[in-house]
C-alpha cells in the first residue's frame, strides 16, 4: 500500500511528527519534493530532532528512508544531517538512499538565490538556501543530478569552483544513488509512505503564484518525485493546522489583525512554538482558514485529514475560523487565484465555544471535551473530508488515531 503525506496549509503544518508516527507501518519512506528550506521537527522522549532533507521515518531502525527525484540535494547539508544523526545514536548505515534523478544544490545558487530575492520589486522571502535556483536550472535543463556525477564529459564541462566542490561528494552521493523506479517496482508489495515538503498553498501550480515554492509540494507530486504512477498512489492524507500560519511573504486572508489581535497573535506563536525549524523567522499566524482547506482538499484529491496543534486552543474560551472571504462587496467561498483579491479579502469568521481542559489527557476521540469534538466535525462537514488523526502535542504517544491510513 501507496500513502502520501501532504501539507494542506502554506508548510509548518507538523507533517514531519505525522510521517514519523505512521512510519512505524512502514517499511519504506520516500521524500519527494523540496530541499533543506523544509524543516520537519520530530519530538520522541525527552529528545528533539530537526531534520531538513532526510524523511522522518529515519528514526526506526528497520526503515528504508530514500530522497526522491523531485527533491534537490545540498551535499553539505545533506552529510551535515547525517552527522547529526550518528552522533546522537541514530544508525543510518545501508538505511537512506537518493534517487538518481534528483538534482544537486551548487553553493554558487545559494548566492544567486539571495541576490533575486532581494533585486525583487516585491520580495518573496525565500529561506536563500538556493532552492528556487536550483529548479530553474533543472527547468533550463543545465541543473546537475545525482546519476550525472558520474557522468566525466558532463562534469569536465562544469566550472571549476563547481568541480572542485563536487569532487568530495561524487563518489560518495553516487554509492548511495537508486533507480528509484526499479527500486519500489521491485518492493510492489510493500508499506511504502511518501513524504511531501512545505504544503498545497505554496506548490507552484496550486499555490499562491509567485509567493510559492518551486517545487511540487501538491500530491500529484508524490507520484512524479515518487517515480510511481498515480494510479499506484493509494491514498492521500492532508495535514493542517488548528489555526493557519505562513513564513514569508504572500497573502493569508485569515491573519490575525496586528492591531487589535496582537495579544491572541502572540499567544499563538508561543503556545504552538510557531518559529521556523530552517530560518527561525517568527510565523504569521490566523484563524483556521476553510475556504483554502476545501480547496487543498480538492485540488489533492484528499482521502482524510490529519488535524494537529489542536491542544493549542485548549485554555481558550472560544474559537473562530474563516467559513467565507469579504472581497469588496463580494463574498467569495471559493479559493481566488489572483493575489491582488486574496490580499484585499476579510475573513467572515464563524465562532466556537471552546473548552478549557487539556487534550493531551484523552486517550481516545472518544475521550475529547464535547466542544472539541463540535469544532472537529464542522470542518469535516465544511470540507467534506473526514479527519481520521488529531495530534494534541509533539511526542509521538499524544497523536490520536481515528481511523488508520493503512487500511483500503
Amino acid at each position: 500500500m501507496k500513502v502520501v503525506v501532504i501539507g494542506a496549509q502554506w508548510g509548518d503544518e507538523g507533517k514531519g511528527k505525522i510521517v514519523d508516527y505512521l512510519a512505524n507501518e512502514a517499511q519504506i519512506i520516500v521524500r519527494f519534493s523540496g530541499g533543506a528550506n523544509a524543516g520537519h521537527t520530530i519530538v520522541i522522549g525527552n529528545e528533539e530532532y530537526a531534520l531538513h532533507l532526510i524523511p522522518s521515518g529515519i528514526f526506526y531502525p528497520d526503515k528504508i528512508v530514500i530522497l526522491g527525484a523531485g527533491m534537490v540535494i545540498d551535499p553539505v547539508a545533506f552529510f551535515s544531517e547525517l552527522d547529526m544523526l550518528k552522533d546522537r545514536g541514530i544508525d543510518t548505515a545501508g538505511r537512506v538512499f537518493i534517487s538518481d534523478r534528483a538534482h544537486v544544490v551548487l553553493p554558487r545558487y545559494i548566492g544567486i538565490d539571495r541576490e533575486r530575492d532581494e533585486a525583487r520589486k516585491n520580495p518573496i522571502g525565500t529561506t536563500g538556501r538556493g532552492i528556487g535556483i536550483t529548479y530553474s536550472m533543472k527547468s533550463e535543463r543545465d541543473g546537475i543530478r545525482i546519476a550525472d556525477l558520474g557522468w566525466k564529459e558532463k562534469m569536465d564541462g562544469l566550472e571549476k569552483a563547481d568541480r572542485d566542490f563536487l569532487a568530495p561528494y561524487a563518489e560518495r552521493l553516487l554509492a548511495m544513488s537508486v533507480d528509484l523506479c526499479a527500486y519500489l517496482a521491485h518492493r510492489k508489495n510493500s508499506q511504502v509512505l511518501f513524504e511531501g515538503a512545505q504544503g498545497t498553498l505554496l506548490d507552484l501550480d496550486l499555490g499562491t503564484y509567485p509567493y510559492v515554492s518551486s517545487g511540487m509540494s501538491c500530491a500529484a507530486g508524490a507520484a512524479i518525485g515518487g517515480c510511481v504512477g498515480p494510479r499506484a498512489l493509494d491514498k492521500v492524507l492532508g495535514v493542517f493546522k488548528a489555526y493557519s500560519t505562513r513564513v514569508g511573504n504572500g497573502p493569508l486572508p485569515s491573519e490575525f489583525d496586528t492591531g487589535s489581535e496582537d495579544e491572541l497573535c502572540r499567544f499563538v506563536r508561543d503556545t504552538g512554538r510557531e518559529y521556523g525549524v530552517t530560518t527561525g523567522r517568527p510565523r504569521r499566524c490566523g484563524y483556521l482558514d476553510l475556504v483554502s482547506l476545501r480547496y487543498a482538499c480538492l485540488t489533492n484529491s484528499i482521502d482524510s485529514l490529519v488535524m494537529t496543534h489542536l491542544d493549542v486552543y485548549d485554555t481558550l474560551g472560544e474559537i473562530k475560523a474563516c467559513i467565507a472571504y469579504r472581497i469588496g462587496d463580494r463574498m467569495v467561498e471559493n479559493f481566488p487565484a489572483s493575489i491582488e483579491e486574496l490580499d484585499r479579502a476579510k475573513p467572515v469568521l464563524r465562532t466556537f465555544p471552546g473548552w478549557k481542559q487539556p487534550l493531551s489527557r484523552a486517550l481516545t476521540y472518544e475521550e475529547f471535551p464535547v466542544a472539541a469534538m463540535e469544532y472537529i466535525e464542522f470542518i469535516e462537514r465544511f470540507c467534506e473530508t473526514s479527519i481520521d488523526i488529531v495530534s494534541v502535542g509533539y511526542d509521538r504517544k499524544e497523536t490520536i488515531i481515528r481511523r488508520s491510513p493503512w487500511t483500503r
